[in-house]
């Protein structure tokens, strides 16, 4: 197939939720008198974006990370000034609980990395955690640090506000229309396939989440990614035990994260055995799969008997919600970003290891300035698609490695 002498588009964008929105935002930003396009099969960030728990961690173990967090930090006040609306971000900081030596060995690598970037820290007691957070029972930890500064945020509503922006912009989203192939002439990525037609691009960004495994697959490339369950619970409401300004607090030694969610807590779990799906029998639509019997009933009785300790007074608080979503994890907890060997005219955005939402901005910029054959400012080889080798991204064996390595996770 060749393109058409008519209707190029200089940018296709597959997939609207947070990582396509902001990567059209900021291509469309630098680069106003080009025609950029996204695709979405349902309505915008109404996926996974919406189900994740929106941790704006800019703290983590891998300096390379760290730069993409800062970036959607930096955002935040151009998209609010685009829009004129204002982003429920929390700026309350964030509490890292070390149990043993060797997790303080690495909670002070970690905070060194940062410190690198100009994010400080503090270790305090167990009393001045309980302060903060008053459900917290910090006793047993060995270390604990404060990262002032640390942001949550509501996932929907700051992927819309990248698709709000880009749209004021120029940006063209065309909804509720599903993308079923990627095309390619000899090694070059010439345009879609949708239900409603062919549509020529200069270049496409697959950002489809979950569902770029198989759009990827059908032309000959495998994601190393699988998609695993991420979920969480919200508490009943109790402004003495769950103030609004209560930081994040990150447990590794019980796998266990908090925030606070009004005056409600949200918790997430990570279980022993993380689940995940085939990618050949996804939905079309993520809201209507089933992901637990039981509203992950017995994987919070796993959970419990680790993170009780540090929450003695959990027995007595009541559940109110349970949300569970599909987050896309590689072997190593590292993302899926950049250019493929051997194919021009495709650029990947996906594979967020439940890092997403924090990394938007990073994402949006790194994956603009190559589409627009600039400098990356950012370090995508460690997000390399084929740092693997050759995937199978249906093997029972990748997926339990994916799902595995979201079981092991230890950072927000």
């Amino acid at each position: 197939m060749s393109h058409p002498s008519y209707n190029i588009t200089s940018l296709i964008i597959v997939g609207g939720g947070i990582f396509g929105s902001a990567i059209a935002y900021y291509y469309k930003k630098e680069n106003p008198d080009k025609e950029v396009v996204v695709y979405e099969r349902g309505e915008l960030c109404s996926g996974n974006t919406s189900r994740a728990a929106a941790l704006l961690s800019r703290v983590r173990p891998y300096s390379h990370v760290i730069p993409l967090s800062i970036e959607t930090y930096r955002v935040i006040a151009e998209l609010e000034n685009i829009t004129g609306d204002r982003l429920p971000v929390s700026y309350n900081g964030a509490l890292h609980l070390a149990s043993n030596s060797e997790e303080s060995k690495a909670l002070a690598a970690m905070l060194g990395k940062a410190s690198g970037f100009g994010i400080g820290s503090e270790y305090i007691s167990a009393s001045e955690a309980a302060k903060m957070a008053p459900w917290l029972d910090a006793d047993s930890a060995e270390k604990i640090a404060f990262i002032p500064g640390e942001a949550i945020t509501d996932s929907y509503l700051l992927g819309m506000a990248f698709a709000t922006a880009a749209r004021i912009i120029g940006v063209k989203f065309v909804r509720n229309t599903e993308v079923s192939e990627l095309l390619k002439y000899g090694n070059q990525v010439t345009g879609i396939r949708t239900n409603k037609g062919v549509h020529s691009a200069d270049k496409v960004v697959l950002s489809a989440g979950i569902w770029s495994i198989n759009l990827a697959y059908n032309m000959g490339i495998g994601l190393p990614f699988a998609p695993v369950r991420s979920q969480y619970w919200i508490t009943d409401h109790s402004e003495s035990q769950f103030p609004v300004s209560s930081p994040t607090v990150l447990i590794p030694a019980a796998n266990f994260y908090a925030r606070p969610q009004g005056n409600s807590l949200l918790f997430g779990v990570r279980e022993a055995k993380s689940v995940y799906a085939d990618p050949k029998t996804l939905p079309d639509d993520i809201n209507s799969y089933k992901f637990s019997n039981d509203n992950g009933w017995q994987d919070l009785e796993e959970g419990w008997r680790k993170f009780s300790p540090f929450f003695p007074g959990f027995d007595k608080v009541g559940i109110k919600s349970y949300v569970a979503g599909f987050s896309g994890y590689t072997p190593d907890n590292q993302f899926v970003l950049g250019e493929v060997d051997g194919i021009d005219g495709i650029l990947l955005a996906t594979g967020c290891a439940g890092a997403g939402i924090s990394i938007a901005g990073g994402v949006g910029l790194g994956i603009s300035r190559l589409a627009g054959n600039h400098p990356n400012p950012f370090n995508f080889e460690p997000y390399r698609h084929n740092r693997f080798g050759s995937i199978d991204p249906y093997s029972p064996i990748h997926l339990a490695n994916c799902a595995a390595a979201r079981s092991k996770k230890t950072s927000g």
